[in-house]
């Protein structure tokens, strides 16, 4: 699933240990849609994707996520768990386009095509 909004909280990066013995991070964030009546979604971004997707207050993304739910002790909790998040702005070249080389030279200005009379012969 995909939803698009602001970031407005950014929560301290969570770290420990598992009963396996294996670390663990966590990050947590509050996004806020852009919608006429706004909601805020609490996300996260668990092991290695916390560190790949580093966010802050104010980023405009486009957050991908799963949606999970548990039970404990006969109460069920459910998280946002994001697994990509594409900051608005940032634009990618379309595909079959050279990237933008700021040393290249501009293009010459296009020739004119000299203009006859107005009754030629069209081939189509």
């Amino acid at each position: 699933m995909e939803i698009k909004g602001k970031i407005i909280v950014a929560l301290p990066e969570m770290t420990g240990v598992s009963k396996s013995g294996n670390n663990w991070k966590k990050r947590e964030y509050v996004l806020e849609t852009q919608e006429t009546y706004p909601k805020k979604v609490h996300f996260d971004f668990f092991g290695d994707r916390a560190d790949q997707y580093p966010l802050s207050v104010g980023d405009d993304i486009t957050l991908s996520f799963d949606i999970e739910s548990r039970e404990y002790n006969g109460r069920w909790y459910t998280s946002i768990r994001g697994w990509k998040a594409e900051k608005s702005g940032m634009t990618q070249p379309s595909a079959g386009m050279p990237p933008i080389d700021a040393n290249m030279p501009p293009a010459p200005p296009f020739a004119e095509l000299p203009s006859g009379g107005g009754d030629e012969d069209l081939p189509f």
